[in-house]
C-alpha cells in the first residue's frame, strides 16, 4: 500500500472518477462476500438447517436472543463490519471512513430494495450504526498505523 499527501495528484478527472467507482465496487464486493461467509459460518455454528440466502438483507426479523436466525444476522453483521473496515485499508488507504459510510449507505438501500420495505426497527438501525462505528474505527486505526498519519491520503497504484 502506498500512502501519499495527495490522493490523485496529476490524474485527470475521468480517471479519478473511474478509480473511485472501482474502489467503491471493490469495497461493496468485499463487504457482501464477507457478509455471506460470516452468515454461513454462524448458521453452521448455531446449527440452522434452512439457511436463508436473503438473511443479510432482512431487517424485519423479530429481535430475540432465543431466535437463532436473529443471532446469526446480528453476529455476522457485526463481524462483517469489523473485518470490512480492516480489509478496506489495502484498497483505499486512509479513506476508510468515506468508503465505509458509502458501503453502509448502499447496504441500507439494498435492504430496502430486497424487502420492499424501509427499515423501521430501532434494533436494526442500532446494529447498523454500531457496525459502521466498528468499521470506521478499526479501519482508520489500521490505516493510521500503516500510513503513519491520519491526514495522509491513499495514492492508488492501480
Amino acid at each position: 500500500m502506498h500512502c501519499g499527501n495527495a490522493m490523485n495528484a496529476g490524474i485527470s478527472l475521468e480517471k479519478r472518477n473511474t478509480k473511485i467507482h472501482f474502489h467503491v465496487f471493490l469495497c461493496i464486493l468485499i463487504f457482501y462476500a464477507l457478509f455471506y461467509m460470516t452468515c454461513t459460518v454462524c448458521a453452521g455454528i448455531l446449527r440452522i438447517e434452512d439457511f436463508d440466502w436473503m438473511l443479510p438483507f432482512r431487517h424485519t426479523i423479530t429481535p430475540s436472543l432465543s431466535s437463532s436466525q436473529y443471532l446469526v444476522h446480528v453476529i455476522s453483521a457485526e463481524i462483517t463490519f469489523l473485518l470490512s473496515g480492516l480489509l478496506f485499508v489495502p484498497v483505499v488507504g486512509s479513506m476508510v471512513w468515506d468508503y465505509s459510510a458509502t458501503v453502509t449507505f448502499v447496504h441500507v438501500f439494498v435492504c430496502y430494495g430486497v424487502t420492499q420495505e424501509f427499515p423501521l426497527m430501532w434494533q436494526w438501525w442500532l446494529h447498523i450504526g454500531s457496525g459502521l462505528f466498528l468499521m470506521i474505527t478499526c479501519g482508520q486505526t489500521l490505516a493510521y498505523l500503516t500510513c503513519g498519519s491520519a491526514n495522509q491520503r491513499h495514492l492508488s497504484t492501480i
